[in-house]
Formats: C-alpha cells, sequence, structure tokens
C-alpha cells in the first residue's frame, strides 16, 4: 500500500483587498501518494500556482492543513519550515532561479551549504549525470541552453534526495523537444519512491503524469489518471466553457 507524501486537508486561503476577499482555495483536499507525479490543471484564476504554495509550505492557508509524510506544516515555525522544506522539499521553476556567477556544479551545491553542509563533490556530480550534464560542471548559466539550464535546476532539485519535488511550469519556456526531456526526467524520479507535484497549462505536459487534478474557482473539480493530451485537453475545454 502507497503512503502519502502529501495530504492536503480542507485547505481555503483568502486575500484581503480594498475590493473586498478573494478566495483564492476553497476546501482542497487530497492525497498525493509516495513515488507519484501528479499534475495540477485548470483556467487562469483556478487555484492552481496558490495551491502549489500551500503544498510547498511557501504560504500559509487561512484555514486547513497541509502534511508532507508525517510532519504538519502549520505545526512548524518559520525556522523550522525553512529546514524542512531544505531537507525534505525541492522546487523547480520556469526561470530556472540558478545564479550566474556560478558555475552549474555550484549551483547544485549551493542548497546545501546555505544550510550550513558541505557539499558532497561527488554526489553533485552524480546529480548532474544524472540529469545528463556531467560534462557541463564548469560551465555558467550563460554558456548552456535554456533546456540544460532547467535541468541544471532539475540536478540541484534533486541533489538532496528530497521526498517531494515541486515544479511550477516547469517546461514553460522551453521548444517542446526540451520539454519533453524534461518531462521524462522528472517522471524517472518517481521509480526512486519521490514524489513529483506540477502546475502546468498544457496538456501534453500534463499527460506525463499518473494523475492530473483539475481546478475550477479553488476547488477541485475533476481528476483524470494515465490520461493522454487528447483527454486532458477534452477536460480543460470543459472547464474553459
Amino acid at each position: 500500500m502507497n503512503q502519502a507524501a502529501v495530504t492536503l486537508d480542507g485547505l481555503t486561503r483568502t486575500y484581503r483587498s480594498r475590493a473586498g476577499s478573494v478566495h483564492a482555495l476553497r476546501g482542497v483536499t487530497h492525497v498525493v501518494q509516495r513515488g507519484t507525479f501528479t499534475a495540477i490543471m485548470g483556467p487562469s484564476g483556478s487555484g492552481k500556482s496558490t495551491l502549489l504554495q500551500l503544498a510547498a509550505g511557501l504560504d500559509r492557508p487561512t484555514s486547513g492543513r497541509v502534511t508532507i509524510g508525517d510532519t504538519r506544516l502549520d505545526k512548524l515555525n518559520e525556522t523550522a519550515l525553512t529546514r524542512f522544506r531544505r531537507t525534505s522539499m525541492a522546487f523547480v521553476f520556469q526561470s530556472y532561479n540558478l545564479l550566474d556567477s556560478l558555475t552549474a556544479f555550484d549551483n547544485v551545491a549551493l542548497p546545501a551549504r546555505l544550510a550550513g553542509r558541505r557539499a558532497d563533490r561527488a554526489g553533485v556530480l552524480a546529480a548532474l549525470a544524472h540529469v545528463g550534464l556531467r560534462d557541463q560542471a564548469r560551465r555558467r548559466p550563460s554558456e548552456l541552453s535554456g533546456g540544460q539550464q532547467q535541468r541544471v535546476a532539475i540536478a540541484r532539485a534533486v541533489y538532496g534526495r528530497p521526498d517531494v519535488l515541486f515544479a511550477d511550469e516547469p517546461t514553460g519556456a522551453l521548444d517542446r523537444g526540451t520539454g519533453r526531456d524534461v518531462l521524462e526526467l522528472l517522471r524517472s524520479l518517481t521509480q526512486g519512491g519521490q514524489s513529483v507535484v506540477m502546475v502546468t497549462h498544457d496538456p501534453l505536459a500534463a499527460s506525463f503524469a499518473d494523475g492530473v487534478l483539475f481546478l475550477a474557482d479553488g476547488q477541485i473539480v475533476g481528476h483524470l489518471a494515465r490520461a493522454d493530451a487528447g483527454q486532458i485537453a477534452a477536460a480543460m475545454n470543459e472547464l474553459e466553457r
């Protein structure tokens, strides 16, 4: 029986503004099992990014709770939450977020050094080899293609063997062929028991996932398991009518 990697229990998120309250999430409950790849889709403003930020502990819910493995995020103060994110979670974004002044090796090693740990040279090189960039370790981001930069970002994310990797539009800035390589790489991580949660607007990208969650107006309104791009696109078209 699979273990829960991420448990979302009645999540709500309300933002206050001069115009009134904006309900970004309205009671979202879902369990992401360990060793699975989950895609999150929905129309603009449906709450996808908010859900990812809450699940990753980058924001706090108005109500409800997030549990990663056996750890409830609401029980952690900011210092403990930051430490927990560094050891148990990792993040990949569309913009890569690499430091131009550092080599690929040093970008991968950076989170460990920020956490006060000595980077394991063999481990960093193994992470780069896993994404096919062992020979590019000394190159800086400006010397790499967009696809190579995203693979460095993935190597940085997986170097510490996090339980869950969160990805926000990781292929949004890539061409289709390079994007496919990145998605295959993300899918391969689940074979080692890691879990991947990805926000995307692209049905083809979502088709690489084991399951797709559909959001609308801050609520889960549908789910597809092992669907192809055509099925996912059809489901999205229904939501956007």
